[in-house]
């Protein structure tokens, strides 16, 4: 079982920054594909980015492409969003999650692919 908790949400102005870390409770952090999720109030959870085992492949959705930034530490267990130019429809529960695959540079999309999931933070955008 691997445990994953997110942390760095919280209130930021619209344009404003934020930096959210993911650390995942496992000494083979590098075998697994990470991705991030959001959920806003009455939505169902989407995809925003993911990045691959290495850290050499990464995907964004259309709406953070360019805002947002994915990268990893693999000696730290930790996995890293960087998130700028936010806008208030970015207000969501962020999820980190990390998905068991044998491919060291494939990035994982779908939901139903990931096999571990923190509880989520928080990110509020205000206009």
């Amino acid at each position: 079982q691997v445990r994953v908790v997110e942390s760095g949400g919280g209130l930021v102005q619209a344009g404003g920054s934020l930096k959210l870390s993911c650390a995942a409770s496992t000494r083979a952090f590098s075998s697994y594909a990470m991705g991030w999720f959001r959920q806003a109030p009455g939505k169902e959870r989407e995809f925003v980015t993911a990045i691959s085992r290495s850290g050499g492949s990464t995907d964004y959705a259309s709406s953070v492409k360019g805002r947002f930034t994915i990268s990893r530490d693999n000696a730290k267990n930790t996995v890293y969003l960087q998130m700028n130019s936010l806008k208030p429809e970015d207000t969501a529960v962020y999820y980190c999650a990390a998905a068991i695959t044998t491919y060291f540079t494939v990035v994982v999309t779908k939901k139903i692919e990931y096999n571990y999931w923190g509880q989520g933070t928080q990110v509020t955008v205000s206009s």
